[in-house]
Order: C-alpha cells, then sequence, then structure tokens
C-alpha cells in the first residue's frame, strides 16, 4: 500500500525512514505548502480584511484575497503572507482614482484634474455629502433658489457682475450662450480665436452644435473693429470674443478689445477660459472676468477649476436680465451642477487662498530651500539626487508663454515611471535625461511624503512601487519588473 506523506514529516518518515540526526529535514513540497494557504471565509473574518469590506465592499475585497491565494499557489508568497498581500492589493477607496503629487512643474494639469482644492472646499463637500438645504428654505420650509449662497458669494467676488450662473464646465457655460443667443444665427468671432480646447475638440465644431452658424472675420494675425463691424446685420446673435489661452501669436499682431465692440449693436460674449475673477498682478496679460464687464462684455464665460482654483465647472456673469434668461433656457437644466460642485464652489469663493493661487506666488527663495534640504537628506541615504533651478507654468489652458521660477529634485531618469507607479504616486517631467520633480505645484505639507516616496524607490523595499523588484538604488539606471501585485493601472504621462 501507498504511504502518503503526513504533514510536518518527511515523505521519508512517513515512509518508514527515520530522519537522520544531525541533518535538516528535506525542504516541504509545493504540495504541503499549497495545504497550507488559508481559506476564503478564514481570511473574510480577519479583522483587518473585515474591516476593509466596511470601507470598499465585499466583492473588492474577496477579489483580493482570491489573488493573493493564487500568488501563493504559484509559489511567488508564503502562506503566511497571503493575508498582508490581500491588504496590500486594496486601493485605499472605493474609487479607482488614486490621489498624486503633482510634482510636474504645471500648476493646473488636466491629466491631474486641473486645480487641487482647499482644505475648506474639501470639508465643504464632506458637509455638502448627505442631505442639505440645497433647494430648501430650512426658515419658512418652502422651496428655495438653488445654490442662491454660491450665487451671492460669486456676485460679491465680481461686483462689475449683474448677475451669476453655473453650470458643469466652461464649455458648457458657451454651449448655453451660443444655444439661447444664437440658434439659427450668426456667431461673429476672429479667424485668430478659433481654438482647439483640448483633447481634439474645437471651438467651431462646439459652436455650431448647437445650430448657430459662425461667420468669421479678420485674419489669423490681425482682426479690427472695423472688420467686425462690416458683417453685423439683422442674422447677427453676437459678437464672441474669445482668449487664446493656450497658445500665443507674437509678431505682426492686432486684435480688437471688448470696448471697442460694444458699439455695434448686438452683445459681445467674452470667454476668458482661464476663471481669473479680477486682475492678477503675477499675470498681467491673463483677462479677468470683472475687467471685462466693466468694459462693456454683456457676458463672461469662465471656467472655475483653472486660476480660481475651484471644482470643475463653468461660469456665467453679465448683465442680469441676459443671465437670468439663460439660466430659465431648457438647456440649462440639463447643464446644472449638483450639490457637490455648489459646496466646493462658495468655499473656494469665500474661504482662504486657494492652493493654485498660493503656488501662483510661492516665493522662489522658499522653494530652493526646500529643494535644497529635501536633496540633503536624501544625498544622505546614498540617492543621486541634486537640487537644481527649474521653470513651472499655469498650465490647464491658462497665462500662455508665463514661466514661473521654481525649484526642483533631479533624479535619474528611471525613478520617473518607478515614481508614478509607487504606492504614493508622484508625477515628474523628464528634462535632459533626468526625472525633475518640481516644488511650485506640491505643497511644502507634502515634502515628507515627496521624501519618502523617492526613498521607497532607492531602497526597493516593501514600500517601494508595487512589483519594481530592481527599482533603481543610488542613481541605477536597471528597469523594473512587475508581478502579480502590481495591479493598478498606469498613470497617463505628463
Amino acid at each position: 500500500m501507498e504511504q502518503r506523506p503526513v504533514p510536518g514529516r518527511t515523505a521519508g518518515e512517513a515512509a518508514g525512514r527515520p530522519a537522520v540526526p544531525g541533518n535538516p529535514p528535506p525542504r516541504q513540497d509545493a504540495a504541503d505548502a499549497r495545504r497550507r494557504i488559508p481559506r476564503t471565509d478564514a481570511l473574510m473574518r480577519d479583522p483587518r480584511l473585515s474591516a476593509a469590506v466596511d470601507r470598499l465592499g465585499a466583492h473588492r475585497v474577496k477579489a483580493a484575497v482570491r489573488q493573493a491565494q493564487e500568488e501563493a499557489r504559484a509559489g511567488g508568497i508564503a502562506p503566511e503572507q497571503v493575508p498582508q498581500t490581500a491588504l496590500d492589493l486594496l486601493p485605499g477607496t472605493a474609487s479607482a482614482l488614486r490621489p498624486v503629487i503633482n510634482a510636474t512643474g504645471v500648476l493646473l494639469h488636466t491629466n491631474l484634474g486641473r486645480a487641487p482644492l482647499s482644505a475648506a472646499a474639501r470639508q465643504a463637500v464632506r458637509e455638502a455629502a448627505g442631505p442639505t438645504d440645497v433647494e430648501l428654505d430650512l426658515t419658512t420650509g418652502v422651496r428655495a433658489r438653488r445654490g442662491r449662497s454660491t450665487l451671492a458669494a460669486l456676485h460679491e467676488r465680481v461686483p462689475a457682475a449683474g448677475a451669476a450662473h453655473v453650470v458643469n464646465n466652461g464649455a458648457a457655460a458657451l454651449v448655453l450662450a451660443a444655444t439661447a443667443l444664437a440658434a439659427g444665427k450668426e456667431i461673429v468671432v476672429s479667424r485668430g480665436e478659433m481654438v482647439e480646447i483640448g483633447d481634439g475638440f474645437r471651438l467651431p465644431d462646439l459652436l455650431v452644435s448647437t445650430g448657430a452658424r459662425l461667420r468669421e472675420v479678420g485674419t489669423t494675425n490681425r482682426t479690427t473693429a472695423a472688420d467686425y463691424a462690416a458683417v453685423i446685420g439683422p442674422d447677427t446673435g453676437f459678437v464672441l470674443k474669445v482668449h487664446p489661452s493656450n497658445f500665443r501669436i507674437t509678431g505682426f499682431t492686432r486684435s480688437a478689445e471688448t470696448a471697442d465692440l460694444t458699439g455695434l449693436g448686438v452683445p459681445v460674449v467674452v470667454d476668458i477660459g482661464s476663471g481669473l475673477l479680477a486682475p492678477h498682478p503675477a499675470l498681467p496679460e491673463e483677462p479677468d472676468a470683472d475687467s471685462q464687464l466693466r468694459a462693456g462684455a454683456a457676458l463672461v464665460t469662465a471656467s472655475g477649476d483653472k486660476l480660481l482654483g475651484g471644482p470643475q465647472c463653468g461660469l456665467l456673469l453679465g448683465q442680469e436680465a441676459l443671465v437670468r434668461a439663460l439660466a430659465r433656457h431648457p438647456l440649462a437644466r440639463a447643464l446644472r451642477v449638483d450639490k457637490l460642485t455648489l459646496a466646493a464652489l462658495e468655499a473656494t469663493l469665500t474661504g482662504p487662498p486657494t492652493p493654485t493661487a498660493v503656488a501662483l506666488t510661492e516665493d522662489p527663495d522658499r522653494l530652493r530651500s526646500r529643494a535644497d534640504r529635501l536633496a540633503v537628506a536624501l544625498a544622505a541615504a546614498g540617492i543621486d539626487v541634486r537640487a537644481v533651478g527649474s521653470a513651472a507654468t499655469v498650465g490647464g489652458g491658462g497665462a500662455p508663454g508665463v514661466t514661473l521660477p521654481s525649484a526642483a529634485l533631479s533624479l535619474p531618469e528611471p525613478y520617473a515611471a518607478a515614481l508614478r507607479t509607487g504606492r504614493t504616486p508622484v508625477v515628474g517631467r523628464l528634462e535632459a535625461g533626468r526625472c525633475l520633480l518640481d516644488l511650485r505645484a506640491v505643497p511644502p505639507e507634502d515634502d515628507d511624503r515627496l521624501a519618502e516616496a523617492v526613498r521607497a524607490v532607492s531602497a526597493g523595499g516593501r514600500d517601494r512601487p508595487p512589483g519594481d523588484e530592481q527599482a533603481p538604488r543610488g542613481g541605477g539606471e536597471r528597469s523594473a519588473g512587475r508581478t502579480t501585485a502590481d495591479r493598478r493601472p498606469a498613470e497617463r504621462r505628463a
């Protein structure tokens, strides 16, 4: 009769042969190791995984448990490591979105969600996540105007506006204006302002989709007030001025100012794009909403998640009767924002300076001091790093051509990919064969997290990028491998 190995005994002992004294017992076979892999129900009773169920849901936790079990069956980890591996596979939240450190030197990085919300805005969103009085007057018990306190805060920040309205993004603000004012009519616009707004979407296509017709005037580099005046007629819905917020034309150029167009007998709509509400000393050439309205614009449209530093939304500011009509248009219902956006926008308008505002005005000397301090600390750990000068930009379709003096950490190029895919993703940029971590968009309170992420890549320890068995140490140039533990989608390259 065939004798099978007994758990805890060697195959020789099971066959009746005693173990030789002084010699270590043979290594347990793979089948025996697989028997020690914890069962799914036992793992789900682990207090740490049970708590994760409350946070992430049972389906996601079970998927991580099964993945860890499969890795143990394949011999990648020991059976005793299955609970911790399952925990490591779980995301921080129920959303697949991962918070990152923006070290690109682009303050408003579209791929990273543009403006980071202030602490006040984040708190406002948390408070508004439950039932709120978004459309209820608690004093009278009757229905109230939606977002009334947010609109009041917006009007206070832009005194020249007779009224304000908020939709779900900047493009939607322009679509609402074109639909309500120019469906079946002409929108007069300069050829030099027919811009592509990103991701392949073009302003002319957007406007034509509303049923309006475009009447182009002037040339790419020169358009005068007379060019507009020559085509104004009964079919004109409005004159549109678009700020070319993501490019610049220099040299032999000319454009008509808003004040030059207000006497043409039709509304002048100005799309400033970047969401600057008032003049900013660091951005003297960037148009702002208050100045454009004072110059005679009937309506100004802008984005809320750019220089304003708030949530994604579209702002409409202008003459009271005009804005009220837009707010009552049927399309406005389809474009309205939710209570979380209203809460974040109000806190942005009334609260302390936003992270964007702070980053825009940060002292370059302070940035260099932070870079020097971080470089010294990391170099002490044997990392090939140095503090260097850098040039940051606004980004996000704002202040084209403007550079902001900054400071950065310079690391070997392989750090770029390793940092992006680490436990705390850090997104930098590649320049001259080095990975630069620009500090202008990094809040000082994130310096320690940034340094720890760099140390983890260098050390190649448990907190290294998942699956990075050969992460660069001290400036090494080796490429990293990936294991089954690395299941998160890669972030887009900045």
